[in-house]
């Protein structure tokens, strides 16, 4: 049962790793407006469940500190990442995006019971050396022209992560809840949209085929999964597993023809994934110690 529910986390990983891609082919769709429709794809998954099974909407009967970290992580993030992608290089904001998972390592060293050791300032020095590489153009000076995306990857990747911590507190909550997020979300998106933004639909087929695979996968299934991981699997496993996404993310991009292979860009994803490896050294340890 554990084995089953960290391969079905390890999806998640997956299908995060097609975000960048799918929202750079995505077209012009300002953020809101993107989030919006995605979203309310991403609630179709939990809804065809829900038309199966009535009883599970008990699971949307929750405390308002569940609704209020789930729905803040999901319209926070989402709109952060979406707003980074459209003012700064995809490959480089997804990247900067991909701290979260090292900054979910740094953040749980100084939960209750847990300390934070050398190895996760060395971690965190690495990573943050990576996100340095891939925003300075000439030495450490950043291209102005970028800073907005830069700064939106920035609180991206503190907004997953805090809403991941958050998370922790709630573990008894059912994935099924999962859905009520997405609808809230998708509803706050379309209201902020309607007052802040002009209305921007996809011009191409390929285009609209990259919403629609945004909000099933990416936006819709991967929070199913990656709920159901962390919850009922091996927990360590898949958050030392999340740090090969900035890599997997990278490399969708350059097959997908919006980011040319480099070696500054190779070298940051190095930096950041090695970084948060060595930050989740005691994860990985105590798993081979355990084995």
């Amino acid at each position: 049962m554990k084995s089953r529910a960290t391969l079905i986390g390890f999806t998640a990983i997956l299908m995060w790793s097609l975000l960048a891609l799918m929202t750079a082919a995505s077209g012009k769709m300002p953020p809101f407006q993107l989030a919006a429709v995605t979203f309310l794809i991403g609630s179709l998954p939990g809804l065809v469940m829900l038309a199966a099974k009535p009883s599970r909407i008990a699971a949307f009967r929750q405390p308002w500190p569940v609704w209020l970290t789930g729905i803040a992580g999901l319209f926070g993030y989402h709109f952060l990442y979406f707003t980074a992608l459209r003012n700064a290089p995809p490959a480089e904001a997804g990247l900067i995006a991909y701290l979260w998972p090292l900054f979910i390592v740094l953040g749980s060293a100084l939960l209750p019971g847990e300390r934070l050791r050398l190895h996760h300032v060395i971690g965190a020095v690495l990573g943050l050396s990576g996100s340095f590489l891939i925003v300075s153009r000439n030495g450490l000076s950043f291209d102005g022209a970028y800073t907005l995306g830069y700064v939106m990857a920035f609180l991206c990747a503190f907004t997953w992560a805090g809403y991941s911590l958050m998370s922790r507190k709630f573990g008894s909550v059912p994935t099924d809840a999962v859905t009520a997020f997405c609808l809230a979300t998708s509803f706050l998106s379309m209201i902020s949209h309607l007052a802040l933004e002009q209305t921007v639909w996809p011009e191409t087929t390929s285009q609209w085929m990259a919403v629609v695979g945004l909000g099933l996968f990416p936006v819709g299934l991967a929070f199913y999964t990656w709920d159901y991981g962390v919850k009922k699997g091996d927990i360590q496993l898949l958050g030392a597993a999340s740090y090969a996404a900035p890599l997997l993310s990278t490399g969708a991009l350059i097959l997908g023809g919006f980011a040319e292979p480099s070696w500054r860009i190779a070298g940051a994803g190095l930096l950041i994934t090695a970084g948060a490896v060595i930050a989740a050294r005691d994860m990985i340890f105590r798993r081979r110690t355990t084995a």
